[in-house]
């Protein structure tokens, strides 16, 4: 039987950045994410929550929370960056081994800048490029798990490199599953026009890791249409609560039951930039939400 723990991560409320004045203080976040009913999160942007991995670990632990995972970017494809990408995966993998997590969620820098839409590089890799990026995330991901113990789950992203299905398919292809597994966006994979019952009826030997999140349709095509930013369309509210948006989470989730997994779904919704009141109510009603969905191997403890 497959078991999924259910957790929540800080982009849920509002954060995006490490230090923002517009974001929620880290100690109302823990307060609130365990109010909403949920006991493990993500480590968020770097910054964001204490970087001594004991402090951490109080905090967590005075609010009955534990850590699943920390996130990364990355841009392997880029020549010389390997030093810069290290540097910055590193003390995200040792802080997130010291504070009990044991995978990190590797996610491809953007093409474009999401606030100003500044277009920093093609949004196509060549082939040698391609080559970089999966050989690059190969290193990666044996890297941290021989000197951290921690296991790359690897994030597709809309205005990135991998992102659409055909991508994301290739990433997989092109890399070694011992060492880099996926990170399933629902969210991500929608927003890009990909169909993730596919993606996981096809490739269900990768699914590492998983966050759930609906997109509206409606601001998906205005988006498309409009030529907007990532950053534009989630201003324009393009992530929602379930079960508003698509995709459906119960047919998702009860294949993933029928895998005999044992993976972790961090409930995501976009809200950058957002009032300190939005979080807390939504978070809830997403806990319950899901609570409600029959699926026997969703775990909340």
């Amino acid at each position: 039987m497959s078991v999924i723990h259910v957790g929540s991560a800080p982009v849920s409320w509002g954060v995006w950045f490490g230090t923002d004045p517009r974001q929620v203080p880290y100690g109302r976040f823990l307060d609130e994410v365990s109010a909403a009913g949920y006991r493990w999160i993500e480590l968020g942007p770097f910054g964001y929550l204490p970087t001594d991995p004991q402090r951490l670990r109080d905090e967590l632990g005075a609010r009955d929370l534990r850590l699943s995972a920390g996130t990364v970017f990355e841009r392997l494809h880029q020549p010389g960056s390997w030093d810069a990408v290290w540097e910055d995966v590193s003390r995200v993998a040792e802080l997130t081994a010291g504070a009990g997590g044991r995978q990190v969620v590797v996610i491809p820098e953007m093409w474009r800048d999401p606030a100003t839409g500044t277009v920093r590089e093609d949004s196509r890799l060549s082939q040698e490029q391609w080559r970089a990026k999966t050989s690059g995330i190969d290193r990666l991901g044996r890297a941290m798990f021989e000197e951290f113990g921690v296991a790359l789950r690897y994030h597709p992203h809309a205005d990135s490199h991998v992102g659409r299905q055909d991508e994301v398919v290739r990433l997989l292809e092109d890399t070694d599953p011992t060492y880099v597994n996926l990170c399933l966006d629902t969210g991500h994979i929608s927003y890009c026009g990909g169909d993730n019952l596919a993606i996981i009826g096809d490739h269900p030997d990768r699914i590492g890791y998983l966050h759930l999140k609906q997109v509206d349709p409606a601001i998906v095509a205005k988006a498309e249409e409009q030529d907007l930013t990532f950053g534009e369309a989630v201003m324009l509210g393009v992530m929602v609560e379930p079960p508003r948006g698509v995709p459906e989470l119960p047919p998702l989730l009860a294949a993933l039951d029928e895998l005999d997994v044992d993976l972790f779904a961090i409930v995501e919704q976009d809200l950058y930039p957002c009032s300190g009141d939005v979080p807390l109510p939504i978070a809830a009603r997403t806990q319950k939400y899901l609570s409600g969905c029959g699926i026997p191997a969703l775990r909340f403890d």
